[in-house]
This record gives C-alpha cells, sequence and structure tokens, in this order.
C-alpha cells in the first residue's frame, strides 16, 4: 500500500471517527500497513491528520479559487462561487465531515488548522464579495451563514433521507440549491 493510499484510509477514519477516537493502530490495520510505516511516511498521527486536513484544505482551495478568479462582482458571479462551494462540497462528504469534527472540538491539540488553512481563502472571498453586500449585512457572518447552511444540509440533510444515506441524491441537492439563491439573492437585493 502507498502513503498515497495510507492518506486515502486515514482521511475517511478522521472523517467518520474523528481525530481523537482514530489511533494509529486502527489506521493501520485498515490499510494493511504495519503502524511504523505510518510513522516512517508521515511522522505520527499529529502530522497524518495534518496532511489530510492540507490535502483537504488544497482540493477546497482549487475549487473555490477557480470560481474566484472568475468572479466578477455581480451578484450572479457571487451565486457561482456559491454553486461551486455546494458541489465541492456535495462531491466531497467526507471532507465535511473532517471539518465538522473540529467544530466539535475534535483535534483541539492541534488548533492552528483554521487558521492556516480556512483563514487565508475565507479573506479573499470576504474581500471580493463585500461590495455587493447591502448595508446591514455583515460581510463574516453572510459567508458563515452559507458553510453552516451548506453543512447542515449535507450532514443532516432533509427529514425524507433516511439516516442512512450518505449522499445527497441530485433532486434534493437541486431543490436545497435553488432554496440557498433564493435566500442569497434577497441578502444581496
Amino acid at each position: 500500500m502507498s502513503a498515497d493510499q495510507v492518506l486515502e484510509v486515514a482521511t475517511k477514519l478522521f472523517a467518520e471517527l474523528g481525530y481523537d477516537e482514530t489511533d494509529v493502530g486502527l489506521i493501520a490495520r485498515a490499510a494493511g500497513v504495519e503502524p511504523a510505516f505510518i510513522g516512517r511516511e508521515f511522522g505520527g498521527k499529529a502530522d497524518l491528520y495534518k496532511t489530510v486536513m492540507l490535502k483537504a484544505d488544497e482540493a477546497e482551495h482549487a475549487a473555490i479559487s477557480a470560481a474566484l478568479a472568475e468572479f466578477t462582482g455581480t451578484p450572479e458571479a457571487l451565486h457561482r462561487m456559491v454553486d461551486a462551494y455546494l458541489d465541492f462540497f456535495a462531491a466531497n462528504p467526507m471532507l465535511v465531515l473532517l471539518w465538522m469534527h473540529r467544530w466539535m472540538g475534535d483535534a483541539a491539540d492541534i488548533p492552528e488548522l483554521e487558521e492556516a488553512y480556512t483563514r487565508p481563502l475565507l479573506d479573499e472571498i470576504l474581500r471580493a464579495i463585500s461590495p455587493l453586500l447591502p448595508p446591514g449585512v455583515e460581510t463574516r457572518y453572510f459567508v458563515w451563514m452559507i458553510v453552516w447552511c451548506v453543512y447542515g444540509f449535507l450532514t443532516g440533510g432533509v427529514l425524507e433521507r433516511r439516516r442512512s444515506e450518505r449522499t445527497v441524491k441530485p433532486a434534493e441537492l437541486a431543490r436545497f440549491r435553488t432554496y440557498l439563491h433564493w435566500v442569497i439573492g434577497r441578502l444581496v437585493a
């Protein structure tokens, strides 16, 4: 098994169980390698977790940066950026779970990830969309409202979806997208 394959296994386990509940032995067994392999390749559990989170951030940054590069400062461009965000996380549910675990206090002994990974992209987005928002709509809360809505929808869904279903059905995603656009349209009008 390659280091990339171990990284995939670790991503799934950290997403499903959280950092605190996942030990190197479990990752090694699931990946079919010795724990020493993980130590040699990644330096240990904390470093492996940081690598997982870095890869998650790089993937998110690539998806959102493409939309940001095409951002023209119009409401339509904002909707396209939100679509890119929603589509990225709908296609990568494990990454949503990684961040949800952090929000619930997981990996509290590794506090620097938000500042290192989330802050730079967030600052770019805030600068780009701020001119679109009317007085009284705080840019930071506008962006976080979208994040909270997307994460909540993708992890909790709606009552019509069974708890055992991990992926969102295309029709359900389309309905949520329509509603999200409606909310955004009201705030930027």
